[in-house]
């Protein structure tokens, strides 16, 4: 599943589409984690793309009082290319812009992503309300985390992976950070001190960005906008490596369900 990293590189790479002008917009299949909204055939000709931004896992596409909001699901991705070439066979959206070759398309092809139409405040729509702060922003804190987890009986995996506490720290980058931080994945919250989760957003920041610049990672069906794959799995330190030896103790990694998902440790770097 694309995580935080990986669909920040979409924003980035839908840069040439900024300032555009949309003549078109194709629907072949309209059937994906909800029904993409028919009116778009009607709506969005002569929109002007203003801005493209993140939240959370969500790309924001910005029209005049109303947004485009793209979630990538399981297996999505965007892809721009020109005009007349090959039609994926999981191409469900397509979009036309004036004055330029570029086309944008949505291929999915487990169709568990989304696009909808919001009109008005993106930040009242019910999938944004509720969502915690982003991991790259100030308000992630070492306080402000210490301050959620107070008394919860918890892993600290598990909370840092709940978007309602802080969004975009998936399963590959939660493994990561914990690592770096030198605490047990499993461990609970309330045993988390003020002094662990200074470390634990410190690295969360580090490795999300170290994760941007490197393209993110390759996973099995993420490919960047102009097709191209990520490099940071080449960095992994735990995730996806059990039973090799750590790169820092040479101890055995180890592995356990931890929120029904693999949480990969070091039990002598992390004990």
């Amino acid at each position: 599943m694309p995580e935080l990293p990986e669909v920040e590189i979409t924003c980035l790479g839908l840069q040439p589409i900024l300032k555009q002008t949309i003549k078109s917009i194709v629907i072949r299949n309209s059937y994906l984690r909800w029904p993409v909204p028919s009116h778009l055939k009607k709506t969005l000709p002569n929109k002007k793309v203003l801005n493209i931004k993140r939240r959370a896992k969500y790309i924001l596409i910005q029209f005049e009082n109303a947004h485009l909001m793209i979630h990538l699901g399981m297996s999505g991705r965007l892809e721009i290319d020109e005009k007349g070439t090959h039609i994926h066979k999981h191409n469900h959206v397509e979009i036309e812009f004036k004055n330029t070759k570029n086309i944008l398309r949505y291929i999915d092809p487990r169709r568990f992503g989304s696009i909808h139409w919001v009109d008005g405040d993106i930040n009242q729509h019910f999938l944004i309300s509720k969502l915690g702060p982003e991991p790259l922003e100030r308000l992630f804190t070492d306080k402000y985390l210490f301050s959620k987890i107070q008394n919860k009986k918890t892993s600290i995996k598990k909370i840092i992976m709940d978007h309602h506490i802080v969004v975009g720290v998936g399963n590959i980058y939660a493994s990561e950070a914990l690592f770096k931080s030198g605490v047990l994945p499993s461990k609970l919250g309330q045993d988390v001190t003020l002094s662990e989760c200074k470390k634990i957003v410190k690295y969360i920041k580090e490795t999300l960005k170290k994760a941007i610049e490197l393209g993110g990672s390759s996973l099995r069906d993420f490919y960047s906008v102009n097709g191209q794959s990520g490099y940071f799995q080449q960095t992994y330190k735990v995730y996806g490596r059990k039973g090799k030896p750590c790169r820092k103790c040479k101890s055995l990694i180890e592995s356990k369900i931890i929120a029904q998902r693999s949480s990969f440790y070091c039990p002598s770097c992390q004990g």
